[in-house]
Order: structure tokens, then sequence, then C-alpha cells
């Protein structure tokens, strides 16, 4: 239940993380994405969340057996057999197959987690909660929390649904063997689960699913009973190793994508800080041991088959590289084959993968594309971090000609298919999916009211200008509005910037006071955090607030 606040005479969203959480959170210098994250973390499925569910053959579920250890598996059928009834639950008519650790564990009252994932498209939700009621057929699920998931590290895969009988065959043991040890080296996917359910009743404990992904060989088999693997940058929700730190017990679930078979691993995990080992692992923001307790496999039990290898959809040529600012440079892409590139909506990302120098394998990573979509070809606008691998080999690295794979343009942050007037506020390179937006719009025919609110520190830090200026010039229902926290001596008001100081969500329902208005807000957790809730609190309905962090 939510507390009030007296003092502001206000209502206090409780907290959506539970104490290993946010211990990891504060450890690793992220405890502001609490800010944000309470209006991201819901207690209900937003209506894009509950189609995407219902449109999916399989999901991934997280729960305990009857000794309280995580396992994962999958629950699949045709599409549909996943329904949303209502934004708090979802029914699913799909049980465990014979032999499965979770054959039993799905029972009234259980801590359940979900993660639905489109592996062809990169998308994917997680919800958690606990069964409301099972049958013999299936079960209803009762929402706790629901929230979308980042794309990173996600291979790109066709799925298909295969005729051959499952066998259902279940083989149990408690070491590895040596071919479930090749099976483990040689995967790029697999799901993790955990959970943690304190004393008292709080909206953050329970079961929880995740994906985990890299080049294959990313989880080390150290012997028949222990692995160790890396776990790379994310949401900064820190759902997994929080759940790990406040409750060892943990279960794996890896795939053969061709022939439907799943591993399924439980035991407990541990969270390795020490920087000299992690930083052997590129990427990598620490690392995760785990041993072994009891493993089930079952051989050939889905009639779901993906492709055995997964690749990127297409290489790409870099074609031109521009500085847009002192630490921000945008890179334009074509296909190397000279053909076609799929299209890709204003506010959408672009999955990349970039090989290591030194022959240290590859790495993944997600960039919004900030050009015009109309224009056939993808281009991202990269910010240099001092300590960020994948922009400085952009940045430093990659050069005119050279050549890196990416999937599909991918994301739900996008405009909706309305004439709505739209605000679209962005702070630093937060700016990059809102430039790809307003190119959308100055190519529109028609009217409609545009808001363009830029913030920067200064004229140092101010990537596109001439752009937006182009962009808006000569078309008066655009006009746009900018914003410097810092200005530097030699940056004149009026000429460089109209105002000092981020925009206030008072100050952007001004701009556009009509209730039909879209917001969409992208930048840094403490910017959303304080539009988005200003923004409600002023009377604007969620679902006409969107926002992305960066």
């Amino acid at each position: 239940m939510a507390e009030i606040d007296e003092t502001a005479n206000r209502t206090v969203i409780p907290s959506p993380f539970h104490d290993g959480e946010r211990q990891v959170q504060e450890r690793l210098g992220d405890r502001d994405v609490e800010r944000w994250a309470r209006g991201a973390i819901r207690g209900f499925m937003p209506d894009q969340h509950r189609a995407f569910f219902e449109d999916q053959p399989f999901m991934i579920a997280s729960a305990r057996d009857a000794a309280g250890r995580p396992w994962a598996t999958v629950l699949e059928g045709w599409p549909g057999f996943v329904r949303s009834p209502d934004p708090g639950s979802l029914t699913i008519s799909a049980r465990p197959v014979a032999g499965d650790a979770l054959e039993e564990a799905f029972v009234e009252g259980a801590d359940v987690g979900f993660i639905g994932i489109e592996l062809a498209t990169r998308r994917r939700n997680r919800v958690n909660g606990t069964v409301a009621s099972a049958g013999a057929d299936g079960f209803r699920f009762a929402v706790g929390q629901s929230f979308g998931n980042c794309p990173q590290y996600i291979r790109a895969r066709d799925v298909r649904w295969s005729t051959e009988a499952a066998s259902g065959e279940a083989v149990r043991g408690s070491r590895l063997s040596a071919t479930q040890s090749a099976w483990i080296r040689s995967a790029d996917t697999f799901f993790i689960a955990t959970g943690y359910r304190g004393e008292g009743e709080d909206e953050a404990f329970g079961m929880d699913v995740s994906h985990r992904g890299g080049e294959r060989g990313f989880v080390h088999v150290l012997d028949d009973r222990r692995l160790i693997f890396p776990d790379y940058a994310g949401n900064r929700f820190y759902n997994t190793l929080g759940n790990i730190l406040a409750d060892a017990r943990t279960g794996l679930l890896f795939l053969d994508f061709a022939s439907g078979s799943l591993l399924q691993v439980t035991g407990r995990a541990t969270i390795v800080w020490d920087a000299e080992e992690v930083a052997k692992v590129p990427g990598a923001r620490q690392l995760v041991s785990f041993e072994v307790d009891e493993i089930v496999e079952l051989t050939s039990v889905l009639h779901l088959r993906w492709q055995k290898d997964a690749s990127a959809i297409r290489s790409l040529r870099l074609a031109e590289k521009m500085r847009e600012s002192s630490d921000v440079t945008s890179f334009v892409f074509e296909a190397r084959d000279e053909g076609a590139l799929p299209s890709f909506k204003a506010g959408q990302h672009l999955p990349i993968e970039l090989s290591l120098p030194a022959g240290h394998g590859k790495i993944q990573r997600s960039y919004s594309l900030s050009g015009d979509p109309s224009e056939g070809r993808y281009r991202i606008s990269v910010k240099r971090e001092p300590n960020g691998l994948v922009s400085r080999l952009l940045h430093d690295v990659l050069q005119v000609g050279g050549y890196i794979d990416a999937g599909r343009p991918a994301g739900d942050f996008s405009l909706p298919d309305t004439n709505d007037p739209v605000v679209l506020a962005s702070a630093g390179i937060g700016i990059t999916p809102l430039l790809s937006m307003l190119h959308h719009l100055a190519g529109e025919d028609g009217s409609r009211p545009v808001w363009f609110v830029q913030s920067v520190r200064d004229g140092d830090h101010h990537p596109f200008r001439q752009e937006v200026e182009s962009l808006t010039a000569g078309r008066p229902n655009i006009r746009h509005e900018i914003r410097y926290s810092r200005p530097q001596p030699s940056d004149v008001s009026g000429q460089d910037y109209d105002a000092v100081g981020r925009i206030t969500a008072q100050e952007l329902l001004d701009l556009s006071p009509t209730l039909q208005t879209q917001y969409f807000l992208c930048g840094p957790s403490a910017f959303l955090a304080d539009l988005k809730s200003g923004l409600e609190q002023l009377g604007v309905s969620q679902e006409r607030i969107h926002f992305e962090a960066f």
C-alpha cells in the first residue's frame, strides 16, 4: 500500500526494489535508478505488453520446487495459449512436461516469474507475481510487477513449430556430463531464475527470470560442478544480482534450439566483485560463479525449434563518420552488399555487434537510430564515455569503410499513429531517438503542433544544432527551445540557447496545454523522474507520457 507523505501532502509510491537489489545498485553507483523505476515497474501490464504476451508461442517461466529451489523452464503453445483478460492477470493454457523440474510447481499461491521474449525481433518483457488458481490444463497468474527490458545481448533467431513427436525423456543427476558441459560451453543464450521473499508482504518480493546472452563460450565450465559467467551492463535494476545477494539459490536453463531439448540446473550463485578477475572479461561489470546442486535434462520435449546458429541480420559498412559535438559522433551505415536495409520507425534502436581487438571475441550493444527513417541508411550517434568499451571502439577505432554486424531495428519507443500535438524533450545524448522523430514529423504533411526541447551542458556539448535549425526552419508548426545547464562565457543567450537550466514539467505543459498532447522524454534517470512525475501531478495521463532512459 502506498504511504502518505504528510509534509508534502502527496502519495509516495513504495520502492519496487528489495534490500538486496538496493545494495547492488548502491555498490555499482546506480542507486538513482529508483527515481524513474517507480514509474517503469508497474503493478499492472500496459496494453502493449498484454498484446505482446498473447502473440508469443512460448514463455520462459521460473518457480521453486517442493524443496524451495529455483528452476526455469519453457511453457509453449500456439499463439493465444497466453491470454490477458485484464491488466492484472494472465491465463496460461500450458503446464511443464512430464519430468520437468517444475512439473508440480505451478500451484495456487506459488511465486512465479515470466519473460516473454521474441528472439527474431529481440523484444522482451518481464512480469512477476503469483499463481491465482491452477487446473490440469494451465493456471491463472496475478501480476505483482511488470516491466520492459532492454534488448542487449539477445541473439536474433527465427522460430518454427515442429510436428515431430516430443520424446519427453528426463535424466537427472548432480554432476555435469561431458555432453552437458559441451552444451553449456557452446551456448550463446541461457535463462537465470532467482527469487527472494523476506518477512511480511512487499511488492518487491517474488520470483524472477532473466535472459543472459553473449558469444559462444561466455559461460565457462570450470569442472562438473562449477560454472562462471559475466554479468554485462543492462537496465541497472539488478533484479538478478539483488536476488542472489539476498538468496543464493539460483536456477539456470539452457536450450538446444535445434532439437527442442532443455538443460535445467539448480544450485547456488555468488557474485564475484574482484576487479582483477572482472577485468579479464571484456565488457563485464562483474562475474557470477555457480555451484551445481541438481540437473534435469529433457530431450526433445518442445515442439518449437529455433535457428541453431543465430547471426546478425546484416553486415554494415560505415559510410560517414561526423563529429557532432565535443563528445558525440555520428556513424552512418549502409548495407555491405549495397542492398536495401530493413526500414525502421522513428525512435527505434539498432542492435550492433563489434569485434574486439586482439581476437577477444565480439560484444553487442544497442543504440537509438538518430537519422531520417526515409533516408534508407542507418545513423547512430554515440557519446564517448571515458570508460565505455564500445563507445571508445566506435570513436577511436572504427573508420569509414569499416564493417560491423547489426540486427534488425527494434523497439516500442515510437510515435503513435495519431495526429496529436507532440512535445519532444531530451537531455544530453537522449536527443538521439527524438531527433529521428523530429525528422519524421518535419516530413509530414499537415500542421500538427510540435515542440522540440533540447537540454545540454553548454555550446561545446551541443550536438545537432544546425540540423535541428534546418528541420524547424520554414515550418511554423514546429518550434524548438534550447536549454544550457552550465553555459560558458562564450555562449550567447538568445543566439546559442534560449534559457539556463533544464525545463520543468509545468513549462512543458505550458508549451502545449491541450489534453491531447503526447510527451516523449529521453535522457538520464533523474531528468525522466522529474518530468514524468511532474506531468502526472499536473494531470497528464500515463498513456500520454512516453519515456526512455539513457
